[in-house]
């Protein structure tokens, strides 16, 4: 292992408490990083990137598709300058993918082809008008990108085209970073901050013995505004965007530790908090045996194995984070990743056999947005997973889904979420997406509000944005793997009292059960259910579900008389997106004023027996739960 990451990781924990990004004053740097290629790959490195790949199949692997995809890039015009909506962030994505693969392909093999091109790449974006400062992502990327191909071809560039693109990061990338109407990211949490400093670091360290006073101006501000986002991984590394945007902001977060320790040393404090260090066992355990995260707030449907893990992996020396990746690996295609060349920088040493199955059953993250993990095997595909989902709708790309669950049985996602729909449909149709209000259009949208999630809707209102949900408790014993959640926040004025539980029973099937009390007028509560499998309503409480020739029973034990309905995904507002091949099952229930009600719902997959002792217990009940 770096043994700069042996002493980071030692001292972290001793300074952890006393942390604080306005304690000290960052110091200035006056001495030049190393010569050119100083970003994350120095002089001379190559050979300890060939030989992990000549120990490794796998790595060997990653690398020819890389070479692979840029022999289909040369054949390739440039990128253009083409906005979708209000962003140009496609366009800078691409960019980055292309110039980081071509530069990296270049080292690797000497091919001039590769060299060429990267340089075309650069010259091409350098030539834009300006790289969207108003939507000032756009503008980051870009900055990375350009940076690592001016520093890594930095010897092999002409005089001519390393001025021009020096030129280019400097005007389009790092000067508009500091105007204020650019800024703003500076000060936030999310992944603008990480994403975006990062970005500016990269240009920084690439221009740096040209633009000295205007580098240090920019690595000085992002070491210091990078660290406000590491108090969201606080305090277990669970990340308050989720599985899709961790996969954005931690990366780029990454890179920027990465990138500072190459070029300086151990000479900048870069904040790294213990929840920082914890963060990639929560998107390990997001991914369930389907191969499929838990897609809760504004993230896609897919995963695909993150070059930033092997870097967590390496600084932790514990190869078992890396056990989802690695079923990635070996039964999913490569990802074209951008940052993909990363990850033969970080996996040095790590060979896939190395990788063994976490110890943990049950992970559970509190923070912004709590969620509790749960499975009954690592190496069984057809193990049961559950995710539970706490937080609030108030957190940055949240939904109303507080409560809501995913579950995997039999190698089949059964219980579902439907995840984002893309920005610029709703934008272009006059939403008003990212107004985070009660009352705001966002929560018209299909997809967004707990009508479409799999958790409880009250006399037909959504949930309250100013609510919150911490898991009040979980356990993991060999019959029972439980996690429990008090959602009364989240029906502020609708419920007097909402606890949800949530238990993997005997290892065969999950248990949902929801107990509520009432306010002073009677109420109807919808008990919801999102699945792509095919619904069959076999008894007013039973139905059965099918998919890829695999059956799972949904069974309502308690309210004793209710009708399961199911309810089709079509909205009926034109700018919501189509969920083909979904439905929604589940039912409604009217409670009396003043009293209470247990729901309690079964999803037994195929063969599975039912513990209807287990069944009838209250959640105060269950195994005595351990609180975080």
């Amino acid at each position: 292992m770096n043994r700069y990451f042996i002493l980071l990781f030692g001292v972290t924990f001793i300074l952890i408490s006393s942390f604080s990004c306005e304690k000290t004053k960052n110091p200035v740097i006056a001495e030049i990083p190393p010569q050119h290629p100083r970003i994350l790959l120095l002089e001379g490195e190559e050979a300890a990137v060939r030989k992990t790949l000549s120990s490794e199949n796998k790595w060997g692997s990653v690398s020819s598709f890389i070479i692979y995809e840029c022999n289909k890039i040369v054949k390739e015009p440039p990128v253009e300058r083409v906005l979708t909506g209000r962003r140009l962030l496609s366009k800078s994505r691409e960019a980055l993918r292309r110039i980081f693969y071509l530069s990296y392909a270049w080292r690797m093999t000497s091919d001039v082809r590769y060299l060429e091109r990267a340089e075309q790449e650069m010259l091409a974006v350098s030539a834009f008008s300006d790289w969207n400062p108003s939507h000032f992502l756009d503008v980051a990327e870009m900055t990375m990108a350009a940076a690592i191909g001016y520093d890594w071809l930095y010897d092999k560039l002409s005089e001519e085209s390393r001025n021009i693109i020096k030129t280019a990061i400097v005007e389009k990338g790092l000067k508009p970073s500091l105007l204020p109407a650019n800024n703003g990211w500076t000060t936030r949490t999310n992944n603008w901050n990480q994403v975006c400093n990062a970005g500016m670091t990269f240009g920084a360290l690439a221009v740096y013995e040209d633009e000295k006073e205007l580098a240090l101006q920019i690595i000085d501000r992002a070491v210091t505004s990078i660290k406000l986002p590491m108090g969201d991984y606080d305090p277990d590394g669970a990340y308050p965007e989720g599985f899709g945007y961790w996969g954005y902001g931690t990366s780029f977060h990454v890179m920027f530790i990465s990138a500072m320790e190459k070029a300086f040393g151990d000479k900048y404090d870069l904040g790294i908090t213990e929840g920082f260090l914890k963060t990639a066992r929560y998107l390990e355990n997001m991914t369930g045996p389907t191969g499929v995260p838990f897609n809760y707030s504004d993230c896609g449907t897919s995963a695909n194995m993150d070059p930033a893990m092997f870097w967590f992996g390496n600084i932790l020396d514990d190869p078992s984070i890396l056990w989802s990746d690695k079923y990635q690996l070996l039964n999913k295609s490569l990802p074209d990743d951008r940052l993909l060349p990363a990850l033969l920088i970080w996996c040095e040493g790590l060979t896939i056999n190395e990788i063994s199955a976490p110890p943990e059953r049950i992970w559970v993250g509190q923070g912004k947005n709590p969620v509790a993990l749960m499975r009954t095997s690592w190496a069984d595909k057809n193990a049961i997973y559950v995710g539970l989902k706490a937080g609030s709708p108030s957190a940055n790309h949240a939904h109303m889904d507080v409560g809501s669950f995913v579950m995997d049985a039999n190698g089949e996602r059964w219980a579902m979420d439907f995840g984002s729909q893309d920005y610029n449909s709703l934008e272009q149709a006059g939403v008003d997406l990212w107004n985070m209000a009660q009352y705001s259009e966002r929560w018209d949208v299909f997809r967004y509000n707990n009508l479409a999630h799999n958790t409880l809707t009250v006399n037909g209102q959504y949930q309250r944005v100013s609510g919150k949900a911490s898991i009040t408790g979980y356990y993991d014993q060999t019959d029972m793997l439980t996690a429990v959640t008090d959602l009364s926040t989240l029906y502020d004025g609708q419920l007097k009292k909402t606890v949800r539980g949530i238990a993997i029973v005997d290892k065969q099937y999950v248990m949902v059960r929801d107990e509520v009390e009432t306010l002073t007028s009677e109420t109807t509560i919808r008990w919801n259910m999102v699945t792509s499998a095919l619904v069959t309503i076999t008894g007013n409480n039973s139905a059965e579900l099918f998919k890829n020739n695999k059956k799972l029973i949904l069974k309502v034990v308690e309210p004793g008389t209710i009708s399961l309905k199911i309810w089709n995904t079509v909205s009926p507002n034109s700018y919501d997106a189509a969920n083909p091949g979904t439905t929604m099952v589940g039912f409604e229930v009217v409670v009396p004023a003043n009293s209470t009600a247990n729901l309690t719902v079964l999803l037994l997959p195929d063969g599975a027996i039912e513990n209807s002792v287990v069944s009838a217990k209250n959640i105060s009940d269950w195994p005595k739960s351990i609180v975080k």
